[in-house]
């Protein structure tokens, strides 16, 4: 049998067409390789002129300090920003401002939705209230169990912009996968779904959460998102729907981001 020998860098690239690439930030593959050159050369100088490129509270006294021996390593150290602030607030006043931020494609195809900046922001800014509202502080663990939903970046945003720390858990992951991420990063919240579709078929969020929750006595609040509206087991005082706490007159549309170490 003949032996397969590796493709050349040229048959693995794809070309873009002319009407991409101009509107590309990197054009060509040799800015590319120039790029790579100069972060491989010279990281702390490279990585330090990309942090330039966003909004900080307090700029870092050093991008890079490190101690082999503890080991130790600390990026930016002193600096203070928000990412939820650089991902949403600093395009406001842009021409960013009204451009599609968020486009999702939902499953059957017929349903998507988009999201400019400014959506985004007010999406992001009324969970981030929520949050609070449930009692959420700067620190607190947030679990999130959500399919590939709007509603996933959303929750991570609020979550970024209050100070809070989320932990993602992939929406397939079952009961037993989730109990185990929650119960390690200590969580006393908890977002999912009612469910979702996955390749024509339904899976139930809530129920896998449900499961869950039996062994994660830490959890105080679940917030869940109504996606196809099927009928779910609902524990009283402690599960509340996402559009209904959303919709509440006390959630503005307004959230001042948590000031956070770098």
């Amino acid at each position: 049998m003949k032996e397969k020998t590796p493709k050349s860098e040229d048959q693995l690239v794809y070309e873009p067409s002319d009407s991409v690439k101009t509107k590309a930030t990197i054009k060509t593959m040799e800015e590319y390789r120039e790029l790579y050159q100069k972060s491989v050369k010279d990281p702390e100088k490279f990585w330090g002129e990309l942090a330039g490129e966003l909004d900080w509270k307090k700029k870092w006294n050093k991008v890079l300090e490190w101690d082999f021996s503890k080991p130790e390593i600390k990026w930016f150290n002193g600096g203070k920003l928000n990412a939820s602030y650089n991902c949403l607030d600093r395009h406001l006043n842009t021409w960013r401002r009204n451009k599609v931020a968020l486009i999702w494609q939902g499953e059957p195809l017929e349903e998507n939705r988009s999201f400019t900046y400014q959506q985004l922001y007010y999406h992001v800014c009324k969970f981030a209230n929520v949050l609070k509202k449930l009692g959420v502080k700067k620190g607190d663990r947030v679990s999130i169990y959500l399919p590939m939903i709007p509603e996933l970046p959303i929750a991570m945003l609020a979550c970024a912009r209050i100070g809070a720390i989320h932990s993602v858990v992939f929406g397939g992951f079952s009961a037993e996968a989730l109990r185990d991420r929650i119960n390690d990063c200590g969580s006393r919240f908890l977002i999912t779904a009612d469910g979702y579709y996955r390749s024509g078929k339904i899976v139930q969020n809530k129920v896998n959460a449900d499961e869950a929750l039996k062994e994660c006595p830490g959890v105080e609040k679940v917030v869940v998102v109504k996606r196809l509206g099927i009928d779910v087991p609902f524990t009283k005082e402690r599960d509340l729907w996402w559009n209904e706490e959303m919709a509440k007159e006390d959630i503005k549309p307004s959230c001042e981001p948590e000031v956070m170490d770098a």
